[in-house]
């Protein structure tokens, strides 16, 4: 299947994607012989694809659950030589990790070489619930508690409502759960209201847990646990369908259907409702409605040509 160059070498570990589209923009990657250009797409499967004089691969996508331990940035390269994430993770595929955990926080991190899943699981949009154990430095009151449950302000914005279960009886051990990802959003949160983290582990990603896995360790996370984070990411942006009034069974579609106001129905129903009775010179009465009305007249006389018909004392004229 052909997709950008730029994406298939950034699957492939070469680079960055934007670092790819600088090699291309380059003259340093060809496709089939040929110099390719910013923008061009190519097949991996099918097309022979040449960087910096290196034979381009389709890579396997991996995707791995890591338990950081504190004291590892969560980057590929640190320019200040501090260890990383990927000093814990040797594969030979180019994966990076799916958002970030500070330094001194601990706990699940994923990590993959697949840019639609890393997407899908990052951006706050699709609302992939993670969960955080905090240590605080002092008691959660239950006020303080609500407050998060709504949601506070931070100096970047209105937090989501976050889920709070508290873990011991002191109010020091509390569960949170966001799916936001801003910057230390978990710390500055207890920190506005007075109650800051000593200690911070992430416990679950989504329905990933650190289930039987030790710190400083990973392993893969399977098929079937990727379809399933996938899908409850399309269930949040998937549009709801409009569901149609409900009806009796055997009931017609229009019984009880208002009538809207514009209709020509409303309107001549209105305008008969709103005729005066009018009476004539010989006592009788004429009802208007609609198009048609009814005159009432003694038996005796004619009926004028083109006005009506006989019928014993009464006339019915058509208004058509």
């Amino acid at each position: 299947m052909k997709q950008r160059l730029h994406k298939i070498l950034a699957a492939a570990g070469i680079a960055s994607r934007r670092a790819s589209e600088q090699l291309i923009a380059e003259g340093r990657v060809q496709v089939n012989g040929e110099t390719a250009q910013v923008g061009d797409f190519a097949d991996p499967d099918t097309d022979d694809i040449v960087a910096n004089g290196n034979q381009v691969s389709a890579e396997q996508k991996r995707y791995l659950l890591l338990n950081k331990p504190t004291g590892y940035v969560t980057t590929a390269f640190d320019p200040h030589g501090r260890p990383t994430v990927m000093d814990l993770v040797q594969v030979r595929e180019r994966v990076y990790p799916i958002g970030r955990l500070d330094t001194d926080t601990e706990g699940l991190l994923l990590l993959t070489n697949d840019g639609n899943f890393s997407q899908r699981m990052a951006h706050p949009r699709f609302e992939i619930e993670k969960t955080y154990l905090a240590e605080l430095a002092s008691s959660l009151s239950e006020e303080n508690e609500a407050l998060l449950s709504r949601g506070i302000h931070l100096d970047d914005g209105l937090t989501e409502p976050a889920k709070i279960q508290i873990v011991s009886n002191r109010r020091r051990r509390v569960e949170i759960t966001i799916h936001e990802g801003r910057n230390r959003i978990v710390r500055r949160m207890f920190e506005a209201v007075g109650s800051p983290v000593i200690k911070l582990r992430r416990i679950r990603f989504g329905s990933l847990t650190l289930e039987n896995v030790p710190k400083g360790r990973w392993r893969e996370v399977t098929g079937r646990e990727v379809d399933e984070l996938l899908k409850a990411a399309a269930e949040v942006v998937r549009p709801k369908r409009r569901q149609r009034p409900s009806r009796t069974l055997g009931q017609p579609e229009t019984e009880n259907r208002p009538v809207p106001p514009s209709s020509k129905a409303a309107r001549r129903a209105a305008f008969a409702a709103s005729r005066p009775v009018r009476r004539t010179g010989d006592g009788s009465t004429r009802t208007w409605g609609g198009t048609r009305r009814t005159v009432d007249r003694p038996s005796s006389g004619a009926t004028r040509a083109g006005h009506g018909t006989r019928s014993g004392s009464r006339v019915t004229e058509d208004r058509s």
